[in-house]
C-alpha cells in the first residue's frame, strides 16, 4: 500500500495548484511578520507597539505580500523541480514586499520615513520572509527525493550510469531525475581516478580495463550504462561498448531530436544502442535556411512516398513549411501508416495521400493536373536486386517507364524541378535493377538537357542523386539479420568477403534536398558514402550487440553470392569520376550524356518489350545502350558473351 502511494505521489503529472502555494507562502510571511514583532519586544522590551501599528503591520504583510508574490510570480515554479532561479525571484518578491510595507507604514503614519526602527523591522522581515520561503522549498524537495529513493529501491528500477561527465550528462540526469524506468546511480568516465569525484549528488566512476567496469558494476549493482549522445556511443565501440558485452551490462542512448515522436523528452526516450548508431557518421552540417527558403510554400510531390525512403523525405519536407504535400505510392498500408503518423505528428500540414502507380500515366496525369507540384521527389522504385533479376520486365515497368512518365509530366505541367532517387548499383551495373536505374538516369539527364538547349520545350531542371544501401531500410540486411538473430540464428551472409556502404536513411534525406536546392541545371550528384562495411563483421557486431557470442550462440552462415550481386559496389565520389560543389560530402558524377532523341527511343523499346515480355531482346537492347552491364552471377551472362562475339567478328 505504502510503495503505491509512493508510486502515485512520485510519477503523477499533476502538481499543487498555484493558488494553493500562493496563500501557503502568504502564510509563511505572515508568520514571519509576526515573528519580527516578538523578535522587536523582546530585543526592546520598552518599547511597546500599540494596537493600530501591529494591526496595520500584520494586514500590510499580508497585502504586500499577495501583491509582491503575485508580480513576480513565485506561486507558479512546481516544487519538485525548483533551481536557484526560483530562490532569485523568492528573494526579488521578499524586496518588494518590505518597500511595499515599508510605504504603507509611512503612508497611515504608523512610523516616519527615517524612523531607524522601521528599517530595522523590515531588513529583519525580509531576511525571515526569504528564509522561511528558501527553506520550505528546500525542505519539499529533500522530502521528495527521500520518497523518490525509498520508490526506487523497492521499485526495481535499471541502475544506470550515465558515460561522460560534461554538460550534456549533467542534463541527462536530470531528465532522468523523475524517471519511471531508470535510476541514474553516477557517471562513468575513461581514465585513472585521481580523487574523489562527485556530479549532482552522485560519484563519478572512472574505468580504464574491463576488470575496472566489472567491479563499478558489482560495486553500484548496476545493469546498463547510458550514452548521452550518439557520438559518444560511437567513439567508445570499440572500447566501452565491446567492455560492456563482455560484462554483461547493457548499453543504452538518448536518440536525436528527429527520431523522438511529438511531445517525448529524453526523460522518457532512452532506448538500447542499434547498430545503426555505430555505423553513422557525425550530423551532417546543412544549409537549413536556403533549404528551407528553396521549399517553403511550395506544393512538392513524393513518389514511392510510404518506403523508407520516401517516408522520410515526407516527413523532413513536414517541418519546411510547404504549402502542400502529395504522397503517392501504391501499397496501400504502408501509405496509411505514414498518414497516421503524418496526422499525429503534424496536425498543421497540409498533404495529400494518393494512392497510385507511377505504370499509370492516367493517375500520374490526374495527380498533376489536379495539384502541380512544382517540386518532385521521385523515390518510387523496385530496388531488390536479386528479385529483379527473375522479374527484368517488371524491373523496366517501374524502374525505366515509370521514370520517364514522371518526368514527362513534370515537363507538360510545368514542375520547376525533378529530383529523382537513384543508387550506386547504376554504376558500372551487374544486375538488372542498377542498370534500370541507370538508364532511368539517362532519360532524365537527356530530357533535362534537351530541354536546356531549347530542343524541347519546356522550364523543369532534372537533378538526379545516386547514393549506397540505407540503414534500416526495407528489405535491408540489418532488419533481416535482427530478426535472424532474434530466432536464434544462424545469421546468412552471401560471401565472407562481401562489402557495402551504408547510410542512415535521415542522412540520405538531408543530402537529398541539400543537393536539390543547390542544384543549378541538370546534374547528377553522388554522395561522399564514407568508408565500406563488411557485411561479416556487421553480422558478428550485431550479434554482440544483442549480448550473444557469434559462433556459439549465434551461427554465422554463407550462403553464396546471389544473382546480379557484387562483392564490392562502386566508390561513388573519386576525384577522377567527380567534380566538387560547395558541399564536402555531395560531387557532380561525371556521366556520359546521350541525346534525348536516342534515349527516347530506346525506353519506348523498352516498355513495348516489357509488355510482351520479351526477356532475350529486352535485356540485349539494355547491355547495347548501357556497354558497362556487365552480368554477374546471372543467367544473362549469356548476352554478354553474344554482344562480345558480335563485336569481334564485326
Amino acid at each position: 500500500m505504502m510503495n503505491k502511494f509512493l508510486n502515485s505521489v512520485i510519477h503523477s503529472k499533476r502538481f499543487v495548484q498555484s493558488r494553493i502555494i500562493l496563500g501557503l507562502d502568504i502564510i509563511l510571511s505572515l508568520f514571519s511578520s509576526t515573528f519580527v514583532l516578538l523578535l522587536i519586544g523582546l530585543l526592546l522590551p520598552s518599547f511597546e507597539f500599540n494596537g493600530l501599528q501591529i494591526a496595520v503591520w500584520l494586514a500590510g504583510a499580508v497585502v504586500t505580500s499577495f501583491t509582491s508574490f503575485r508580480i513576480f510570480k513565485v506561486y507558479r515554479a512546481i516544487i519538485r523541480y525548483a533551481t536557484l532561479r526560483e530562490l532569485g525571484r523568492i528573494f526579488s518578491a521578499s524586496i518588494g514586499k518590505e518597500i511595499l510595507l515599508w510605504l504603507i507604514m509611512a503612508a497611515f503614519s504608523i512610523m516616519s520615513f527615517k524612523s531607524l526602527l522601521l528599517l530595522g523591522m523590515t531588513v529583519m522581515d525580509f531576511f525571515i520572509t526569504l528564509c522561511s520561503l528558501s527553506l520550505i522549498r528546500v525542505w519539499m524537495v529533500i522530502l521528495y527525493d527521500k520518497l523518490r529513493e525509498m520508490h526506487k529501491t523497492d521499485s526495481g528500477l535499471k541502475r544506470i550510469l550515465v558515460y561522460g561527465i560534461g554538460d550534456n550528462a549533467a542534463g541527462v540526469v536530470a531528465s532522468l531525475r523523475n524517471s519511471a524506468y531508470y535510476q541514474v546511480v553516477g557517471f562513468l568516465s575513461h581514465g585513472e581516478k585521481v580523487n574523489e569525484h562527485r556530479i549532482s549528488g552522485l560519484d563519478v566512476c572512472f574505468f580504464k580495463s574491463e576488470e575496472d567496469l566489472g567491479e563499478i558494476k558489482k560495486r553500484y549493482a548496476v545493469s546498463g550504462i547510458l550514452f548521452p549522445d550518439v557520438s559518444d556511443a560511437r567513439l567508445e565501440q570499440d572500447r566501452l561498448i565491446s567492455f560492456c558485452k563482455d560484462t554483461h551490462l547493457k548499453t543504452y542512448i538518448i536518440p536525436g531530436v528527429d527520431e523522438m515522436t511529438e511531445g517525448a523528452t529524453p526523460g522518457n526516450y532512452v532506448r538500447k544502442i542499434k547498430i545503426e548508431d555505430l555505423l553513422g557518421r557525425d550530423e551532417i552540417k546543412i544549409s537549413m535556411n536556403e533549404i528551407v527558403e528553396n521549399f517553403n510554400n511550395k506544393t512538392v510531390m513524393v513518389t514511392g512516398a510510404a518506403g523508407s525512403i520516401g517516408s522520410e523525405l515526407c516527413r523532413q519536407l513536414a517541418t519546411l513549411g510547404v504549402k502542400q504535400l502529395i504522397l503517392f505510392d501504391n501499397a496501400e498500408t504502408p501509405l496509411h501508416n505514414i498518414r497516421l503518423e503524418l496526422e499525429d505528428r503534424f496536425p498543421e500540414l497540409n498533404f495529400v495521400p494518393v494512392i497510385g502507380d507511377v505504370r499509370s500515366e492516367y493517375r500520374l496525369d490526374y495527380v498533376f493536373r489536379k495539384h502541380h507540384p512544382q517540386i518532385v521527389f521521385h523515390a518510387a522504385a523496385y530496388k531488390h536486386v536479386p528479385l529483379m533479376e527473375e522479374n527484368p520486365c517488371e524491373a523496366v515497368w517501374v524502374n525505366v517507364t515509370g521514370s520517364r512518365q514522371v518526368a514527362d509530366k513534370c515537363v507538360e505541367y510545368g514542375a520547376e524541378k525533378m529530383v529523382m532517387v537513384s543508387t550506386d548499383k547504376a554504376v558500372n551495373p551487374t544486375n538488372i535493377m542498377g542498370c534500370t536505374k541507370r538508364l532511368a538516369e539517362i532519360y532524365v539527364q537527356s530530357l533535362g538537357l534537351a530541354i536546356e538547349r531549347g530542343e524541347i520545350k519546356g522550364k523543369t531542371k532534372f537533378v538526379t542523386t545516386r547514393f549506397g544501401n540505407v540503414l534500416g531500410s526495407n528489405g535491408s540486411v540489418i532488419p533481416r539479420f535482427r530478426e535472424q538473430i532474434e530466432h536464434g540464428g544462424p545469421v546468412t551472409v552471401t560471401h565472407p568477403d562481401i562489402t557495402r556502404f551504408f547510410m542512415t536513411i535521415p542522412e540520405a534525406c538531408r543530402l537529398v534536398m541539400e543537393a536539390a536546392t543547390f542544384a543549378s541545371g541538370t546534374q547528377i550528384f553522388v554522395f561522399d558514402m564514407g568508408e565500406s562495411v563488411k557485411i561479416a563483421t556487421l553480422a558478428e557486431r550485431m550479434i554482440r550487440l544483442a549480448g550473444l557470442e557469434p559462433g556459439r550462440d549465434i551461427r554465422i552462415e554463407f550462403t553464396g553470392l546471389r544473382p546480379g550481386e557484387k562483392l564490392y559496389e562502386e566508390v561513388l565520389a573519386t576525384k577522377e569520376n567527380t567534380l566538387p560543389t560547395c558541399h564536402d560530402r555531395i560531387f557532380i558524377a561525371k556521366a556520359r550524356e546521350y541525346a534525348y532523341t536516342n534515349a527516347l527511343d530506346v525506353v519506348t523499346a523498352l516498355t513495348r518489350q516489357a509488355t510482351s515480355i520479351s526477356i532475350p531482346e529486352m535485356v540485349r537492347l539494355m547491355k547495347q545502350t548501357v556497354p558497362e552491364f556487365k552480368s554477374k552471377n546471372s543467367e544473362y551472362e549469356i548476352y554478354d558473351k553474344e554482344i562480345s562475339d558480335t563485336a569481334d567478328n564485326s
